[in-house]
């Protein structure tokens, strides 16, 4: 069988980092192929080329037998080529049909384009209207306006980053049904993920890059998920160890907290009542859009809570804006990595000194120690292990998971008392993801209390004493996290306020 796309000896580089080096793979047509490796190995630059968004130094690509190098993503399009970028690019403010409609080359009459979405939604089982606002979409949903997008292109070769990150199980599923359809009509997909269960149940074969390099191939069916991990790091996975919570005294407490959603396509919080004590890792659930930004921002001083109080330390710091909390040890780190928690043209150091001037004494008379920010962005970046060439790079040019374990790292760094955390390894490789919550399992050792609010339920079980999940922007009261099963927290998602834990 011809393959479908070959790559061989792809070189790229950059100042002071080469991102692919001699790097080959092929894929089969109807084959699923995974494309492992750790932040910064070289995925992003690696299907940038095949997508036309990055011209390779050297190299050749072909595809389906004949010699591929598109100048730009509409000559990839043309060839028959489609890619779900990790972040979507959608505006809330338009429908379904007419964001669509911005993505084609010729789009048809609105209302021919509402029926073509129509049909090839229900055919691959993405159920989707084409006239509802993308504002008032789920992630989930909304990412099946970008599948159906790439869908109407009917490719040969679909790309796709992070499908999955921002999806509940039960969109898992859907999602995978619909890969699997694909797959039977001869489509390819090449498919970037760091749920390595994910890619042994879904992937027909793998290629694992480090450091830029190829470094092996496999049949991720024949695999376990730790050696797939392994084969990414070149090294021992340690699983994170952590000491069972004893309750003792309350670091953070939430008294019927309740905010107006701050937009059209945000989500109020109702009547917010919960206890969070020093050592505690407290872990919250839900499907994406039902309060999880609302309530970090409540919690980070960002926005005023309409009712309610927030209690630290026996004090009512509901009136505190973000420095003044941050000063008294209660920090947050929000989900969305760059543009909120980074701001993308500043430099490391810059980014380092926006949260860290208070708490690490960076500012001297009025005027910033250039040399002690310094310092601090590059303790962070050599303590969690940022694949950057220094302090001075600007945080846009970092990877998206480099990126997170900087931003996750700097508030850790600051030792807060308080720590509130959404989505903390969002985009980050195993072994990445399990130091950060190794960092946070040590922060909550010291005696720190913690809040992680992730849409990883693997994650939170691992790490958290006790669950509760966000739904429609009320609160369950939180359970004992050792032995919760699957349906449980379903039900919590779900909404269900009365559960009663499974070891009660």
């Amino acid at each position: 069988m011809t393959d479908l796309l070959t790559l061989t000896g792809l070189t790229k580089a950059y100042p002071g980092v080469v991102a692919n080096d001699d790097v080959s793979l092929s894929i089969k047509p109807g084959e699923v192929h995974a494309l492992l490796g750790e932040n910064g190995a070289g995925k992003s630059t690696l299907v940038k080329m095949i997508y036309g968004l990055v011209k390779p130094d050297a190299g050749q690509m072909q595809f389906r037998g004949q010699p591929f190098t598109p100048a730009e993503p509409r000559a990839a399009r043309a060839a028959g080529v489609a890619m779900v970028f990790q972040h979507f690019s959608l505006f809330e403010a338009l429908d379904v049909a007419e964001n669509i409609a911005l993505g084609m080359e010729n789009p048809p009459k609105m209302r021919d384009l509402a029926a073509k979405i129509t049909d090839v939604s229900n055919a691959y089982g993405l159920p989707l209207d084409p006239s509802r606002l993308v504002g008032d979409l789920s992630a989930g949903e909304r990412q099946r306006v970008e599948i159906i997008r790439c869908l109407l292109q009917n490719p040969k070769l679909l790309i796709m980053d992070e499908p999955t990150s921002v999806l509940t199980p039960q969109e898992v599923e859907i999602l995978f049904k619909t890969l699997e359809k694909l797959r039977s009509e001869g489509t390819s997909i090449l498919y970037i993920s760091h749920k390595l269960e994910e890619i042994r149940r879904l992937c027909d074969a793998a290629t694992i890059l480090r450091l830029g390099k190829n470094v092996a191939t496999c049949n991720p069916r024949q695999e376990t998920a730790r050696a797939m991990a392994e084969m990414m790091v070149g090294e021992v996975l340690h699983v994170p160890e952590r000491t069972p919570h004893r309750a003792t005294e309350v670091a953070l407490e939430l008294r019927g907290l309740s905010i107006n959603a701050p937009s059209a396509f945000g989500t109020s919080l109702k009547d917010v009542t919960v206890t969070l004590h020093r050592g505690e890792v407290l872990g919250i659930g839900g499907v994406a859009g039902n309060g999880q930004d609302e309530l970090t921002a409540v919690l980070s001083g960002e926005l005023p809570a309409a009712a309610g109080h927030v209690f630290f330390k026996d004090r009512d710091v509901g009136p505190l804006g973000p420095n003044a909390r941050r000063q008294i040890g209660l920090l947050a780190a929000p989900e969305e990595r760059l543009g909120h928690a980074a701001a993308p043209d500043m430099s490391l150091t810059e980014n380092a000194a926006l949260t860290g001037t208070i708490r690490k004494s960076l500012v001297n008379n009025g005027f910033l120690n250039w040399g002690l920010a310094q310092k601090f962005a590059t303790d962070v970046i050599k303590d969690f292990d940022v694949r950057t060439p220094g302090a001075h790079t600007a945080a846009r040019a970092l990877s998206g998971g480099n990126l997170q374990k900087f931003v996750i790292g700097r508030e850790i760094l600051q030792r807060p008392e308080v720590l509130v955390v959404n989505q903390p390894t969002w985009g980050v490789d195993a072994a990445a993801a399990a130091a950060i919550r190794q960092a946070l399992l040590d922060l909550a050792a010291e005696g720190a209390g913690i809040i992680v609010i992730s849409q990883d339920l693997d994650e939170l079980m691992e790490i958290s004493d006790r669950f509760a999940a966000l739904n429609e922007g009320r609160l369950t009261a939180p359970v004992p996290a050792v032995g919760l099963t699957v349906d449980q927290i379903g039900l919590m998602m779900g909404g269900a306020h009365d559960l009663e834990p499974a070891n009660a």
